[in-house]
């Protein structure tokens, strides 16, 4: 209700219009009556007949053509209107909730199942709103008019034509709990299936390399036909409930006929008030139809609207405090005090009593084989992960004590697999800065040494480089990633395996950016390939999640420990190219 809260104002005009709408027609019965009791059965002239006939037809053309149109119109507009309002706030709300979710929560969820929580399941509670907040009162109201009239004009009759709505209560009962379990079943056996398609999409080249086409076929029918299924199971008991409802609905007017003949017959009521009552019967039992079909409807949105809010109810593992102070004027000294660090708590931690300290505009290299924990380690500093023992300061201020916008924007990353979107580059490049000038990314694409291959593209900086950045080379991901960090222009660097994965003359051209880019700043570098991190000021050895050795390049091979020989062994593979 937070969300319709806001648009109260507009949901009542419209519930105001649409009893304007829905009560014209409720004229109709009583137009019926009086023609056939007050003019067409009554002893007078034809020429009297027609001419009384033609004055009430006029006034009733009038009434549909002149004003219930304009009606019509601003009701529906108005119940689109707020409907779509109401939904522009939850997904915007629930863009926001993404982003504030931490990475662990990423690792754990298929992106698919997220999205289709936010595209479809959001979607079905639209149907709350237009239903349930607006049809819903509507046809209540409607009822509740159509009844009153129906009392004035027969009140033994009207007793009839509502005695079976006790069995609608009794349907809906037994009916809509089941149907609400199926309902949030369907849901997730459809973001299952749009998780499951969203991977393989991204990952079609995989799918082509291995020629997998006929066994990933196998794999989505499998998932596609178990939402059949949940599908089908919820198709079946819809329609159960729809059969029975309107099996009910069918026995009102044949209660009607009889008891109404025998009034005619032995009590003297007008045929004129039969006629009318049974025109009635439609304008009550249709806004009954149309509140049990709603009962669907919202039974379906509601049983959505669990799977949106339990996701907005996710908990964020990284908070700011509500303390917590603006990182400003960075020196960049960075300290992990005797850190402990886990991904979960039932699993051994990654980080052991991890203590190192840089200091500003220091370069570390961060080095070791697989599994180490380097990678965990730099995480730390951004606070995409938070410490389970021991803390991280920079400038002695522990980062759990600062904003995460302030903290992030004094690091810069270059990654082994950078993230570029579907954009142009230069909207890629800006995302270091939004507020850059066309001169300072064009600077910052120099300083990156992607200047030349940009200028080469079909259109420049304005070049759309696909999802993910498909339509560049690897080195020209790097590049334009590079560019975007210049762009920041951080105090605390991190790159993380930023040249492993390139061919020779590419990791020359990136290598010359990124020591340009480390200049004056505190740099991290986690590396496979030692030969390019013997320039550090300090190389740390990690393994088992612990500091094993720390020192300058000479410093760890005059000790001809663990460092000595990794490197011995990648000098020695380089040489005789094994």
């Amino acid at each position: 209700m937070k969300f319709v809260t806001a648009y109260k104002k507009e949901i009542l005009i419209t519930i105001a219009i649409g009893i304007v709408k829905f009560g014209i027609p409720l004229s109709l019965p009583l137009l019926l009556k009086y023609v056939v009791d007050d003019v067409l059965l009554q002893d007078m002239p034809g020429e009297e007949k027609w001419s009384r006939l033609t004055l009430i037809m006029i006034g009733a053309f009038v009434l549909f053509t002149v004003v219930r149109g304009p009606v019509e119109y601003y009701r529906q507009y108005f119940a689109q209107w707020t409907g779509n309002k109401i939904l522009y706030d939850i997904r915007d709300h629930l863009f926001t909730h993404i982003q504030r979710l931490s990475l662990r929560y990423y690792h754990n969820h298929k992106v698919g199942e997220v999205i289709s929580r936010v595209i479809n399941d959001v979607e079905q509670t639209k149907n709350f709103v237009m239903t349930g907040l607006m049809n819903i009162w509507l046809d209540m109201i409607t009822l509740f008019i159509a009844i009153g009239i129906m009392m004035y004009i027969n009140f033994w009759l009207t007793l009839v034509a509502i005695s079976i709505f006790p069995l609608y209560g009794v349907a809906v009962k037994y009916f809509y709990k089941r149907l609400r379990h199926l309902t949030r079943v369907r849901s997730q056996a459809l973001a299952e299936l749009q998780g499951h398609l969203h991977e393989r999409i991204q990952g079609i080249s995989v799918v082509k390399s291995f020629a997998l086409e006929d066994y990933e076929q196998k794999q989505f029918e499998k998932r596609n036909s178990h939402f059949l299924n949940k599908a089908l199971t919820h198709t079946a008991w819809n329609a159960q409930t729809f059969a029975v409802v309107n099996t009910i609905t069918d026995i009102a007017p044949l209660l009607v006929i009889m008891v109404g003949g025998y009034q005619v017959i032995f009590q003297g009521v007008s045929i004129g008030t039969i006629v009318a009552f049974y025109a009635y019967l439609e304008r009550i039992y249709g806004p009954l139809r149309r509140l049990v079909n709603s009962s669907t409807t919202l039974t379906q949105s509601i049983a959505s609207m669990d799977r949106v809010f339990e996701f907005l109810d996710e908990d964020y593992d990284i908070k700011d405090r509500p303390d917590a102070i603006e990182l400003k004027n960075v020196r960049g000294e960075v300290r992990f005090d005797r850190v402990t660090f886990g991904y979960k708590e039932e699993q051994a931690p990654v980080l052991k009593n991890v203590s190192l300290t840089v200091s500003p505009g220091e370069t570390v290299a961060l080095v070791g084989i697989s599994g180490g924990g380097k990678s965990s380690l730099i995480s730390l500093i951004p606070r995409f992960f938070d410490v389970t023992e021991g803390k991280v300061t920079i400038d002695g201020i522990d980062v759990r004590d600062v904003t995460q916008e302030s903290l992030r924007q004094n690091i810069g990353m270059v990654l082994q697999d950078n993230i570029l979107f579907s954009n142009s580059v230069k909207e890629n490049i800006l995302m270091g800065n939004p507020e850059a000038s066309m001169e300072e990314v064009v600077a910052a694409a120099k300083a990156a040494n992607a200047h030349d291959f940009i200028m080469e593209l079909p259109d420049g900086y304005e070049t759309e480089i696909g999802e993910r950045g498909v339509k560049l080379s690897g080195g020209q991901k790097q590049r334009v990633a590079i560019a975007r960090v210049f762009l920041k222009n951080p105090k605390i660097l991190i790159l993380d395996e930023a040249t492993s994965a390139l061919d020779l003359e590419s990791e020359q051209l990136i290598q010359q950016s990124l020591e340009k880019l480390s200049r004056d700043r505190t740099t991290f570098i986690v590396a496979h390939r030692l030969s390019t991190i013997t320039h550090a000021d300090k190389i740390v050895l990690m393994e088992d999640g612990q500091i094993q050795e720390q020192g300058t390049h000479q410093e760890l091979m005059k000790k001809r420990g663990k460092y000595y020989d990794l490197y011995t062994v990648q000098d020695l593979e380089h040489v005789t190219g094994v």
